[in-house]
């Protein structure tokens, strides 16, 4: 199945490179662009992308209030955010807006591939350079107790195993061997839990890990 995606950056040379990158591969097509992300989510409800890749710093409407949009157009949609190491003040809302990863501007058009192929395949981008550091910047605060909280104690106890490595950017199969169970028994646990908590993905899951406590910044 072709994925379809949506570029989203403010520099027109920075949007033909990414166009020339996805479009040589055969199971991607990039379907349009947009200048900021006012337009993209204006894009995204005429065009229908699988995967929207945005960008942060732009003038007019930044990616995260943007990401809010383009989410509240299409739930469906998925919105991989491409950042570098210095906006962290913008990875903390783009979090909380719903994205579905980070993606580094620096990286090599292989990883960028990919990353595209995951997120739209319903899978969330936690790369620990980027996405953890972030979540454990803005998790410090002490949590609350929210309705999330709560549903945590639907959960069972080997739930709440899976998902305290999940937050501390263990793979499926690192999961398996830490807790002696089989990968597709760890995949079928991650399901329970996104299922039970109404998450989308595991970037969501390993937010709502730290924001409830479960996890806590800087724990081995």
């Amino acid at each position: 199945m072709t994925i379809r995606v949506l570029l989203v950056d403010d520099e027109a040379m920075v949007r033909v490179g990414l166009r020339m990158v996805l479009s040589a591969e055969p199971d991607i097509e990039v379907v349009g662009e947009a200048s900021d992300g006012g337009a993209a989510a204006d894009a995204v409800t005429e065009l229908g992308p699988d995967v929207v890749l945005m960008d942060v710093r732009m003038p007019h409407v930044d990616g995260i209030e943007g990401s809010r949009r383009v989410l509240a157009a299409s739930p469906g949609t998925r919105v991989l955010v491409l950042t570098t190491f210095g906006e962290d003040e913008y990875l903390e809302g783009a979090l909380r807006a719903g994205v579905s990863g980070f993606l580094l501007k620096v990286s090599p058009p292989e990883q960028l591939i990919d990353a595209v192929r995951a997120v739209a395949a319903g899978g969330g981008l936690l790369d620990p350079s980027v996405t953890l550091r972030v979540i454990e910047s803005f998790a410090a605060a002490p949590p609350s107790r929210t309705q999330r909280s709560t549903a945590l104690d639907a959960l069972t106890a080997r739930e709440r195993d899976v998902l305290s490595l999940l937050a501390r950017g263990l793979s499926n199969a690192e999961i398996a061997a830490d807790l002696y169970l089989g990968e597709a028994t760890v995949k079928t646990h991650v399901s329970s839990v996104l299922m039970k908590l109404g998450l989308r993905d595991r970037v969501q899951a390993v937010v709502a890990a730290y924001e409830t406590g479960l996890v806590r910044p800087g724990e081995a």
